[in-house]
């Protein structure tokens, strides 16, 4: 496997990473087209857009959009991995050399926001008053099935929450990294 620039990708390898989007994270991005202007939109020289690639085909896609806060502050966005090839390191492989990136161009902090939005919700987080004991409820968070574990595992912390960003009871997550 090797992690490429995503200029780098021809024609059929950018529709396989919009489909990885749209398969992904279909909220997000619920049409191919969706994704395909997602890449039109990201593919610009301030942002690093990675791909994880094997044999020709993309196993994965990460990105670090252009830095905010005097270059300190890197946002990651976006992050997929094929269905198929999930667990096998790839995720992580793509993050590690996004904050390599980041660092390469002075980056201090790599941030994100993680949407639980799905109906039902997916962390402790989700559909609950998150006006009432904030403090709390972070101290005893759950990721349950939801992104966030992974990136918790990555060393990200949660640094602070949108209560409702998303409809009632579907709060934006955001977590932060030092590089």
């Amino acid at each position: 496997m090797q992690i490429v620039n995503a200029a780098q990708l021809d024609r059929g390898q950018i529709l396989q990473a919009a489909q990885i989007l749209t398969d992904s994270l279909p909220l997000g991005w619920e049409t191919l087209q969706d994704a395909l202007n997602e890449f039109a939109e990201r593919l610009i020289p301030e942002n690093t857009i990675l791909a994880a690639v094997e044999d020709g085909d993309v196993l994965g896609i990460g990105g670090i959009l252009a830095p905010s806060y005097d270059g300190n502050v890197f946002e990651l966005h976006p992050l997929a991995v094929r269905a198929d090839k999930r667990g096998q390191g790839i995720g992580r492989t793509i993050v590690q050399a996004l904050e390599d990136e980041a660092r390469r161009q002075g980056g201090l902090l790599l941030q994100l926001g993680a949407d639980d939005e799905s109906e039902g919700g997916e962390t402790s987080l989700a559909n609950v008053d998150l006006f009432d004991d904030l403090p709390g409820k972070l101290a005893a968070f759950d990721p349950g099935s939801h992104q966030s574990a992974f990136y918790l595992k990555l060393g990200f912390k949660i640094i602070g929450v949108m209560p409702d960003a998303n409809g009632t009871g579907k709060p934006d997550i955001f977590f932060g990294k030092r590089l």
